[in-house]
């Protein structure tokens, strides 16, 4: 359910948590991102970092350059007057995936766990147009949803030290890419050879919130061929 008016919850000392709704969904995402463009572009004195996610915002100040009480209703301000004109259009990206084999050691048991075949499994994962909902965990980690529920998937009960980067991971109703060599618990059911993060580039990150992305199967050699 989306909220009529945002929910504050005190983060510390110095962190404010604006909820909007109680679960993922697009149109709460929506207000989220709303909120987040509407509070950056106000250049708020005293508001020192933002962090949109699935349904919140978090709202990291100086309480020793605004207080609480002004936040609050600069909070309720950005609300209810933002300009929609002023917010980004949302791009529609291709990311071309090679799944199952040693791109995808997961793909297997998600298809016994659904009692489908692995051809299934990428079908319905192909299928949707997914809005990226945030990025975190990692830099550029993008979270997408929603996945279809025929493959909707408990992550792995023991999560991996180590997946390689460009790793397609699904969990719940969720599909994510790993944008960095890291730990994980998703289960990994394809790689894609798109470089999601570079720190050399203005933005960074190839995705942002409110993007939305579209997945190609491609063979192990096209994904050869796009990284030489």
């Amino acid at each position: 359910m989306r909220y009529d008016n945002p929910v504050f919850r005190i983060m510390g000392d110095r962190g404010l948590l604006v909820e909007l709704g109680d679960k993922i969904h697009p149109e709460i995402n929506q207000s989220v991102q709303e909120l987040y463009i509407g509070m950056d572009l106000r250049q708020i004195q005293g508001v020192v970092d933002l962090v949109p996610s699935y349904r919140s915002l978090l709202i990291v100040y100086d309480p020793l350059r605004i207080s609480l009480d002004k936040l609050q209703h600069t909070v309720m301000d950005v609300f209810w007057n933002t300009d929609r004109s002023q917010l980004p259009q949302p791009k529609t990206i291709r990311i071309p995936v090679v799944y199952g084999g040693s791109y995808g050691p997961d793909l297997e048991w998600v298809a016994g766990f659904h009692h489908i075949t692995a051809t299934d499994v990428i079908a319905h994962h192909l299928e949707p147009t997914y809005r990226v909902y945030m990025i975190g965990f990692t830099p550029g980690y993008p979270y997408l949803g929603e996945l279809p529920v025929e493959i909707a998937t408990p992550r792995r009960e023991t999560p991996r030290t180590m997946v390689p980067k460009g790793s397609v991971g699904i969990a719940q109703r969720q599909t994510g890419i790993y944008s960095v060599e890291s730990p994980g618990g998703w289960q990994i059911i394809g790689w894609t050879p798109v470089e999601l993060f570079d720190p050399k580039n203005q933005p960074p990150s190839l995705l942002t919130m409110g993007d939305k992305v579209r997945f190609q199967q491609i063979s192990e050699e096209e994904a050869i061929q796009w990284r030489s």
